[in-house]
């Protein structure tokens, strides 16, 4: 196998940083002006954990690219980390949108959208009953109170190397077979082995142990794991793991936030899961802030027979703005004309060329990495072959490396998702942008291994 020097890491990133920096001067100027008003010149704080010395300021952006504020255009692959994976600015929804600013934003009160936008989700993902939510990372929390409600139990399980958004109970990490707090989670309320048990993605045996003590509320499961690289669960894992949570009286929390990317119903209707509740958020609006949480009959008559109206404003659940006019009228324009069979019909055999491609590149130049698909997604790790779970994956990270395969794309008009090397697909995206990844990928494994022609 062939090893990539540090040095000449070191070396090569130091060129890219230098490139950036000299053909982004807006950008720059903005960043430093931003010092003074912003916390680390940023308004989120990890937009700091970008590859070059200072973020990219973005001017405009439509369909699957955008354009920063020096005049640089790019081939969007990040998409807003999913967010924007259907494109930029859709016309649909930009035209739903400001329809409905016009005629109010907000008002604690529904409209007709949010009806359209029930039965759509409950067509696509077999739960009748829907709620709505800011960010799935809401969804998320309301979806683990209900479930501890309804059950009685205070635990809930998740898998190690799994995200959820910023929710509590999974701002954990398996390390020596037991749950702790992560390293990077800041202030954690409490010990997250209170309220949470992991185990490792794929592994029956561990589920099923720490399902049997009857303490756990309920399951909170992507189908496939996204954030620490694609995880592809193990055939018959999940109709297991409906069967150990049946057995268990355990709830099925999918979470397909980031696996709408299988198709426009989800993995759960490709692959026909049965949840007793569903999370999605992120792409569900075309990037405007909104999601979902959708619900089964059996968990509907439970959370009936233990909620009253005389609590419902003070229980935790909801939010002033959750269920806004705006949102569900934007989340009705994306089901309807956007995230549609047409699109995927599209997006996903462009994302097998930029598979194929990546694989290619790998492949001639003898390097031990792998590359999954899963839908429009696609991502690249620094392994012989895929991980089966979350230590794997992890073991496998290497942060230098992804800092300059990301800085190296940018100088050359691509943007990778920052945090991993993962590429989603628009229904916007060119074969000429495919391949122009191709190009430039192959000329990245070309300067890492130090040859002109890295398969030579």
């Amino acid at each position: 196998m062939i090893s990539v020097s540090p040095a000449r890491l070191a070396a090569l990133m130091d060129r890219e940083r230098r490139r950036f920096a000299a053909e982004r001067p807006k950008s720059k100027a903005l960043f430093s002006r931003a010092q003074s008003s912003l916390l680390e010149g940023v308004p989120m704080n990890w937009m700091v954990k970008w590859a070059g010395p200072f973020p990219l300021f973005v001017e405009e952006a439509q369909g699957a690219h955008f354009v920063d504020v020096d005049g640089h255009r790019y081939v969007d692959f990040c998409l807003g980390d999913t967010g924007s994976m259907l494109g930029h600015s859709p016309a649909p929804v930009a035209d739903a949108i400001a329809r409905q600013v016009r005629r109010g934003i907000t008002f604690m009160l529904p409209t007709e959208d949010s009806i359209g936008v029930g039965e759509e989700l409950a067509r696509r993902f077999g739960l009748p009953y829907w709620q709505f939510a800011m960010t799935a990372t809401d969804a998320n929390r309301f979806v683990i109170r209900l479930c501890r409600a309804i059950t009685g139990r205070p635990l809930i399980l998740a898998f190690n190397g799994c995200y959820h958004g910023s929710v509590d109970e999974t701002m954990a990490v398996l390390k020596d077979g037991r749950t702790r707090a992560k390293h990077s989670s800041l202030g954690p309320p409490v010990d997250p082995a209170l309220t949470t048990r992991l185990v490792e993605f794929n592994d029956l045996e561990a589920l099923e142990a720490a399902l049997a003590p009857g303490d756990v509320a309920c399951v909170l499961a992507e189908p496939a794991m996204t954030n620490v690289g694609i995880i592809l669960p193990d055939p018959g894992y999940h109709e297991a793991l409906r069967d150990l949570t049946r057995r268990t009286g355990t709830l099925l929390v999918i979470d397909e936030t980031h696996t709408i990317c299988t198709g426009p119903r989800g993995y759960t209707g490709a692959f026909g899961l049965e949840p007793d509740l569903l999370t999605i958020g992120k792409p569900i609006a075309s990037g405007l802030p909104a999601a979902a949480y959708g619900i089964s009959q059996g968990v509907a008559d439970l959370i009936h027979a233990r909620t009253n109206v005389q609590d419902s404003d003070v229980s935790g659940i909801g939010g002033t703005l959750s269920g806004n006019a705006l949102a569900m009228a934007a989340m009705r324009a994306t089901l309807r004309s956007v995230m549609t069979p047409e699109a995927y019909a599209r997006m996903i055999p462009l994302a097998t060329r930029f598979a194929e491609g990546v694989r290619g590149v790998i492949g001639k130049a003898g390097l031990p990495w792998h590359v999954v698909q899963l839908g429009n997604r696609v991502e690249y790790q620094f392994r012989a072959t895929p991980p089966r779970n979350g230590a794997e994956a992890e073991a496998a990270m290497n942060y230098d490396l992804d800092a300059f395969l990301h800085l190296h794309a940018m100088n050359r008009g691509i943007l990778m998702t920052p945090f991993h090397n993962m590429a989603l697909v628009a229904p916007d995206t060119t074969t000429e942008d495919v391949d122009l990844h191709t190009r430039v990928f192959e000329e990245s494994v070309a300067d890492l291994l130090g040859r002109e022609d890295p398969g030579r």
